[in-house]
This record gives structure tokens, sequence and C-alpha cells, in this order.
């Protein structure tokens, strides 16, 4: 069974950064690919970072230069580095991940994946 369980939200000031963490067990973050989507208040599940097996990345526009995706395989954990943090990034933060990796895949669609967590809260004031 697979689990995803993310960590590290937090309530922060506009230009600070955060890291999140997603612990995956049943499955291994070597082969599959994962992403990371957030929900705001009112607002539509959006895609932000994409990470393939082979390491290659996909970031939405709205977090391109300064979010960041890695992973760590021996723990089994992916990573979200957020810097320069605003207001319009607060949202309820998910990852999700997929066995079956190809890099033809837009890792930024939701339909995409097969498992998800259940999200961590990052509220940015002004």
């Amino acid at each position: 069974q697979v689990r995803l369980v993310e960590s590290g939200g937090d309530s922060v000031q506009a230009g600070e950064s955060l890291t999140l963490s997603c612990v995956a067990s049943g499955f291994d973050t070597s082969k599959g690919c994962m992403g990371w989507f957030r929900q705001a208040p009112g607002k539509e599940r959006e895609g932000i970072a994409g990470l393939y097996a082979t390491g290659g990345t996909a970031f939405a526009d709205s977090v391109k230069g300064r979010f960041t995706v890695s992973k760590d395989n021996v723990k089994n954990t992916l990573y979200l580095q957020m810097n320069s943090l605003k207001p319009e990034d607060t949202a309820i933060y998910y990852c999700a991940a997929r066995r079956q990796c190809f890099g033809t895949l837009d890792l930024l669609r939701d339909k995409v994946y097969t498992y998800r967590g259940q999200g961590t809260q990052v509220t940015v004031s002004s």
C-alpha cells in the first residue's frame, strides 16, 4: 500500500523560505515520477512542480525561479524548496506519485498521478 505524507507547512512572512517534505512508503522514489500540487481556497488544484525518475524537472510559471524540487532516494522523500514566498503562494500543498515514469508525461497534470498525500498548509502573510 502506497502512502504519501507531507510535512513542513507553516505560517511565514512574504520573502521567507520554506521546505516541504513528502515521505513515501510502499513506493520507490528512484523509479517513479513525483510532483507537487497546491490548492488555494476557492481555486482549482494547481500543478506546480514535477520530478522525473531521471531527475528532470517541470515547473509552473507561477513558481519558476523561486521553487526547486528534489528527492532523496535513500530516505524515499520528495522535497519542495520554496524561496521568496508571496501571499499568493498560500495554499494546501500536496505531493503525488506515479510508478511508471515516462519523459512524455506532463507532470503538472493531476490526472497523471496514481497516489496523493493529504496535504500540508502553507500560509504566507504580507
